[in-house]
């Protein structure tokens, strides 16, 4: 049973009510309200709520999704009904969020709906490339099989994703070590060097140790500066990430900046390539095929490059001619589908495209580590040496006045 908040009137005196109903469906909450002599005006899933925190709560897993699709795909192939294929799988799901938006599914079923038409209404948990192909299951009777087809993507969606988070981890965990290292020399040991100095009366520290103990004591007295500089440096960075022009401008840096260039290239070729070959392979046209594969790679070039091949495919040009010569598109993509339309099975080639930069994707990734960790190293290495440097040069210096005076 679900919980809806809901609004409605009376229309005998005109009053407002606001209240709450548990039902199966929101077709059965409106029934339950309108025996009370109720006409709803306004109803509501799942209570108070809003904002991140609601989004994070009613967040629906890749592996949710895809342990659902493979359920769904066995009983239906087993000779279920559609429906009963739905409440079993209801009924296995440990997914909170997940059943929420089944058992909404199932109602809108019963109410006469498509599975896809259902699915439609809840677009955070099903994107474009999920409804396409249970819509062309649905139409050609093969529902089982492009469900199927739909977990395998998801699949290898997630395993691309998580490769790509486990190259960009060990940067992000040295540079945090870096910032530890840094911040403790900066806030404890160039004040003690301070200390130290001013004492002497007459000596003139060299400029790069002024330059770091004046950053020592910034940092150490006005660190909120520091912080508030960072928070709103954060989130109007964020913001501008998120816009247009800086989407075009990170889109652009992930295709071209040294060393994650090839990496994110190849693993935007093998999104395009697995998502056409599960399109295609469903029954989905070829001109919806581009249209959805270019969301589902998710970058802005990429997808305006494969918007442009559709209107030239729309002109009678092949695929493949449509996106020979486009820098942004690697030149293994067109060739292949140039074979795949000669001979028929642009299908099984655009498979084998995803495979071959699925695999590449996994070079690349161990050629980052491997280019990463002395990189990071050296710059550890510098920034260590500067500090080290700011702290001895004095010393030595004060040591060569000494013993010349001695003289």
């Amino acid at each position: 049973m679900l919980t809806y908040q809901y609004t409605a009137r009376n229309p005998q005196t005109g009053q407002q009510v606001k209240a709450t109903v548990e039902a199966d469906g929101e077709a059965a909450a409106v029934k339950l309200i309108s025996t009370q002599g109720l006409v709803a005006t306004d109803i509501r899933l799942g209570g108070s709520g809003s904002g991140a925190f609601k989004g994070l709560r009613n967040h629906v897993s890749a592996k949710d999704r895809v342990l659902f699709s493979r359920q769904l795909s066995t009983l239906i192939n087993a000779g279920l009904p559609l429906l009963q294929a739905l409440r079993s799988v209801n009924q296995q799901t440990v997914s909170k969020p997940l059943k929420v938006v089944l058992t909404q599914i199932i109602g809108d079923v019963e109410g006469g709906s498509t599975l896809s038409a259902s699915m439609t209404k809840h677009p955070r948990v099903f994107n474009a490339v999920y409804l396409s192909l249970i819509a062309a299951g649905e139409t050609s009777g093969t529902l089982d099989r492009a469900l199927e087809r739909l977990a395998i993507q998801q699949e290898k969606d997630a395993d691309l994703n998580s490769k790509i988070r486990g190259a960009m981890m060990y940067p992000i965990i040295v540079l945090m070590v870096m910032g530890g290292v840094v911040g403790f020399m900066v806030v404890k040991v160039l004040p003690q060097v301070k200390t130290l100095y001013s004492g002497l009366s007459g000596a003139t520290l060299p400029l790069l140790t002024r330059v770091l103990l004046a950053f020592s004591g910034f940092v150490i007295h006005d660190w909120w500066i520091v912080v508030i500089a960072l928070v709103i440096m954060g989130f109007f960075t964020t913001r501008w990430a998120r816009t247009g022009p800086g989407k075009e401008v990170i889109d652009k840096a992930k295709m071209k900046v040294w060393p994650i260039g090839p990496l994110f290239m190849k693993l935007y070729m093998a999104r395009f390539a697995r998502t056409g070959s599960t399109l295609v392979a469903s029954g989905v046209p070829l001109l919806q095929m581009l249209a959805i594969s270019a969301n589902a790679v998710n970058n802005v070039h990429i997808q305006r490059a494969v918007n442009k091949a559709a209107e030239k495919v729309k002109g009678g040009k092949s695929l493949a001619d449509s996106m020979e010569n486009d820098p942004n598109f690697l030149p293994l993509v067109p060739s292949m589908l140039k074979i795949g339309e000669q001979s028929g099975a642009i299908e099984e080639m655009m498979a084998k495209v995803a495979e071959y930069y699925e695999k590449e994707v996994d070079n690349e990734v161990a050629n980052i580590s491997s280019i990463i960790e002395p990189v990071m190293m050296v710059v550890l290495g510098v920034i260590a040496f500067i500090i080290v440097a700011a702290v001895l040069i004095p010393i030595y210096g004060l040591a060569g006045n000494s013993s010349f005076t001695g003289s």
